[in-house]
């Protein structure tokens, strides 16, 4: 059974029988995990693999594991830290920190595929700016290059470990204050202010053939009435026909209140894959999963299975394999560095 366009969350820590029911529908194509999915190690070792036994194709496994505020598993993983902190050490050592960053990048993608988690949604590829209420310290930095290149460094590390990377939020979504969860965010800049800002980070991110963006929940007034997941401008003109980007795209959870633009949640779906999306997030509300699994029992993309086949996680390490690797001593004098003042970093050593 090929993979569906759908991608949901769980209750809990295990599956339920409905669930299993749920998982098996056609539109089915993934699982998005969350804190609450999380008690151990070995029991998010076993959930995982209960879900890829499902299907064959395994079902994608996903979750947020960018570090700092968005790190859904905590205890038993590496604490990460805010991409922020890596853009500042990039102001002084920009060589040190694109090193790290990919250091870091590695190890956060290999402790999840010793689990069997397929990838993370990160990079985020965003600019910061103070304004933002939900990018802040997730963004790397202000510079559209370093964030380009820090966001390179983190997907280059994640693909050594055997994990392809998603970059989010393209266009760009730090530059609003409101949080898409919440509120429907509205951009005025005109195109070019976007493409030679905001759109920057992306592009380098295209031109060294990530493997997934996510668009944003955010409507850009100067150049589309909808918002950037909706739109087939964003999607397929911008990104597919000038960027030539080949690879997946996801919806952002369309339970977000923005998203809420569209309709009820059929109607949201239905806008996201007819815009260009290959997979959408459908979270914290089973009614609208289930009703979007149904409506979509027969929808079928090859083009969009063949890139969804590329997310599943390569190769997998032991925890003690990971650990025994020069690369894992290396990531965490890294961390130790980035949580040193700024006045004792200069002895640092790419």
């Amino acid at each position: 059974m090929p993979h569906g366009p759908l991608m949901l969350d769980l209750e809990g820590p295990a599956l339920s029988e409905a669930e299993r029911r749920l998982l098996r529908e056609p539109a089915v194509g993934g699982v998005i995990l969350f804190s609450r999915n999380y008690q151990s190690r070995e029991q998010l070792a076993e959930l995982v693999a209960e879900i890829h036994a499902l299907r064959s194709p395994p079902l994608l496994v996903g979750v947020d594991q960018e570090g700092g505020r968005v790190q859904r598993f905590r205890d038993g993983f590496t604490e990460l830290p805010p991409a922020l902190r890596l853009g500042e050490l990039y102001r002084r050592h920009p060589q040190t920190a694109r090193e790290a960053a990919r250091h870091l990048g590695w190890l956060m993608a290999a402790e999840l595929r010793t689990l069997g988690v397929d990838f993370s949604f990160a990079p985020v590829a965003d600019l910061y700016d103070p304004v933002s209420r939900v990018i802040g310290d997730r963004a790397f930095s202000d510079d559209p290059v370093a964030v380009g290149r820090l966001a390179y460094a983190w997907r280059r590390g994640a693909l050594e470990a055997g994990m392809a990377s998603v970059g989010k939020h393209f266009p760009g979504h730090g530059r609003v204050p409101e949080d898409s969860h919440h509120e429907l965010p509205v951009d005025p800049r005109p195109f070019d202010e976007i493409w030679e800002q905001d759109l920057v980070p992306f592009r380098h991110l295209i031109d060294n053939l990530i493997e997934a963006l996510m668009p944003a929940h955010v409507i850009y007034s100067a150049c589309d009435p909808r918002p950037a997941g909706y739109s087939s401008f964003w999607i397929g003109e911008v990104l597919r026909r000038r960027l030539n980007f080949q690879g997946v795209v996801f919806s952002d959870d369309l339970s977000m209140a923005a998203a809420g633009v569209a309709g009820d949640p059929v109607a949201r779906a239905r806008a996201a894959l007819d815009a260009g999306c290959d997979m959408i997030l459908v979270c914290n509300d089973r009614d609208a999963a289930q009703a979007v699994a149904r409506d979509l029992a027969d929808h079928l993309d090859p083009v969009a299975q063949a890139r969804l086949a590329r997310m599943h996680g390569r190769g997998r390490l032991t925890l003690d394999q990971v650990r025994e690797d020069p690369r894992h001593a290396r990531a965490l004098d890294y961390l130790a560095q980035l949580e040193a003042p700024p006045d004792d970093d200069l002895k640092l050593q790419p």
